[in-house]
């Protein structure tokens, strides 16, 4: 499978791999007899207003006319991020292996496992113990070599589905899905799903819309949001 993810910005603070924008999740797919033609469910490059609402940052307390007391000043304590292991969704029958992913760098492209059984967290984003931003998980829809992917039902979701991630210790975070969105590559908004901040939220992405049989790709990108519950 040829690259999967490209762009992702770049974060602030310490300083993380930075992807190239050429195939956002692009599927190297060949079998006709598994595209998912037709996308009669989200629009496509619309995006949701639900989505958006989760991706809004808190605002920022009123500031008081109060003395603030000075502190000595120090460097954050960088917290353990917790890996997800296990992704399942009843409404998909899928029960997934998750794998910690980061950036190809042969390609700067983000490094989805090769197995479509398998599924990638983003391990330069947010983990299970945050409390706010987007946990990202990549998967392939299909391949012509292994057939069907972990993700080939992720479009066919709907608003109150339940996802679950497990971590090693068998602690389990859940969510309930919001929206479906389908974006062009070339249109889809990264900076909202490599987000730190906003609500705690789920990002599902997978290659979908019409597979173009010249480059042997998915135009499209297949985004599941869900909100943690």
């Amino acid at each position: 499978m040829r690259s999967y993810f490209a762009g992702a910005p770049r974060h602030h603070g310490a300083r993380r791999p930075v992807m190239s924008r050429r195939n956002l999740l692009t599927g190297s797919l060949g079998a006709a007899a598994l595209l998912a033609t037709g996308c009669t469910g989200p629009r496509a490059d619309e995006p949701s207003a639900d989505v958006e609402a989760l991706a809004s940052p808190s605002p920022a307390p009123t500031a008081q006319a109060t003395a603030v007391p000075v502190q000595p000043g120090a460097l954050p304590q960088a917290g353990k991020v917790v890996a997800p292991v296990r992704l399942r969704i009843s409404a998909m029958g899928l029960d997934a292996r998750v794998q910690a992913v980061g950036i190809d760098p042969r390609t700067g492209d983000f490094a989805v496992p090769p197995s479509v059984d398998s599924v990638g967290w983003y391990r330069f984003g947010p983990g299970l113990e945050a409390t706010g931003g987007s946990i990202v998980i990549a998967g392939h829809v299909d391949s012509a070599a292994q057939g069907k992917g972990a993700f080939f039902g992720l479009r066919e979701l709907d608003a109150g589905d339940q996802v679950e991630v497990g971590d090693r210790a068998a602690r389990v975070v859940r969510f309930q899905v919001v929206a479906v969105e389908q974006f062009r590559k070339t249109k889809i908004p990264l900076a909202r799903y490599f987000a730190r901040d906003g609500a705690l939220r789920l990002s599902l992405i997978t290659c979908g819309g019409p597979f173009d049989e010249a480059s042997r790709h998915y135009r499209d990108n297949i985004v599941v949001t869900a909100r943690a519950v």
